[in-house]
């Protein structure tokens, strides 16, 4: 099949889908969710219909949303290796996702034709499939590195880099330095970081040393600071294609929704926080992307992919945006999800799996738009642009 018969199906899909959105949302509940489940299978269509380049790496720096298991190798409380965890996982087993099932890498992995990526402290991480790539992300960092120390032994973003230096000297005695430098400039990055120095940093507890240091505004300028040196070490790296997350709904998580949130609205704080930093974030992607000559970074507005879910949860099927489905506590948003947890059975239908981290299915919904979405949800150019850019050189 060409790429132009390729293209016109996916259009086709694309234009069928609307048309039955169209019909369907004014109707009711029933029709909400057949919408959302079309839209899903949609995703997975045109992952499948996309036109495949030759395979390449992938690689994840970050946290706990990308985190692949990581934490499970070392001593820490950041981990999710015990059921409920992993229950819509292919093996339905806990695998450290911090998910029912897949997430957002998971996601991209597969538009890319490529196996699901292993973490880097993984054992199995070996041979042939360091040539897949690998995830470096833990659960807990932050951009700085006295985020998350509560939870003590756990990758912070310099350490990924290491990782991430290590792993090319290793790729590097099965294919040779050039080989190695042409796979890590081809491949594909992802890094999500910056929610925990909010939450697990700067308003952890009441008057903290960070809030102590730095007014809300100052505090988010240090961050983009910092951000911009992290991105650049990955340019240095050899990273050339690079997707970078925004910050999701900070104070609309279970657990914020429990700790601060009053009669189930958002923390205005942490919202705040957010919609601060984000646009921040843009525009320090482009200023470092017109210093490189080039769209090496690519701004992926997750703060308002989620606030699509948040402002109209009905029409993607939700019926539940402000409860976990796993957790205790008012929102179930208190604690840790364990299988002492409440446990809701119709997790499709619940924007949040845990008190921090989206249901699969909402990671369903990010990567679409990380793929299709437009330019008021990635900045200069979608994951489908990039692959279709890329193929021709």
């Amino acid at each position: 099949m060409s790429l132009l018969t390729l293209e016109s199906t996916q259009q086709r899909f694309l234009k069928t889908h609307f048309l039955l959105k169209n019909f369907l949302e004014s109707n009711s509940m029933a029709s909400s969710i057949l919408i959302s489940s079309i839209s899903l299978a949609l995703l997975m269509t045109i992952v499948i219909l996309s036109p495949r380049v030759e395979a390449r790496a992938f690689f994840v720096f970050g946290d706990s949303l990308v985190d692949h298991g990581n934490n499970n190798y070392l001593v820490t409380t950041a981990r999710a290796d015990t059921p409920p965890y992993g229950i819509d996982f292919p093996t339905h087993l806990p695998t450290g996702r911090f998910s029912n099932g897949l997430n957002i890498p998971d996601f991209i992995s597969q538009a890319l034709g490529s196996e699901l990526l292993l973490p880097y402290l993984s054992p199995e991480l070996t041979g042939k499939k360091l040539l897949v790539g690998a995830n470096f992300a833990s659960a807990g960092i932050g951009i700085l590195n006295d985020t998350g120390i509560q939870f003590v032994n756990i990758l912070r973003m310099f350490q990924q880099f290491e990782f991430f230096q290590e792993y090319q000297q290793r790729v590097a005695i099965h294919i040779g330095a050039e080989q190695t430098k042409k796979l890590v400039n081809e491949a594909l990055v992802l890094i999500t970081v910056g929610g925990n120095d909010f939450v697990n940093n700067y308003f952890l507890v009441p008057n903290s040393l960070r809030s102590q240091q730095y007014s809300l505004p100052d505090y988010v300028k240090f961050l983009i600071s910092e951000y911009r040196k992290l991105l650049q070490t990955l340019y240095d790296l050899g990273a050339r294609r690079v997707l970078v997350t925004g910050t999701g709904p900070l104070g609309c998580v279970p657990a914020e929704l429990a700790l601060r949130g009053e009669n189930g609205q958002c923390s205005d704080e942490l919202q705040q926080a957010a919609n601060l930093y984000n646009p921040q974030l843009t525009e320090m992607i482009k200023e470092l992307n017109n210093q490189y000559g080039s769209d090496i970074f690519i701004a992926a507005n997750t703060g308002r992919m989620n606030a699509d879910f948040l402002s109209n949860p009905q029409a993607f099927g939700f019926t539940n945006s402000k409860e976990a489905c796993c957790g205790q506590g008012p929102y179930n948003g208190l604690g840790l999800c364990t299988s002492l947890s409440n446990l809701c059975s119709n997790r499709d239908e619940y924007v949040f799996w845990d008190p921090f981290h989206p249901s699969e299915r909402v990671n369903g919904y990010l990567a679409q738009q990380i793929l299709n979405g437009s330019t008021q949800y990635m900045n200069p150019m979608n994951l489908s642009t990039i692959l279709a850019l890329d193929s021709k050189t």
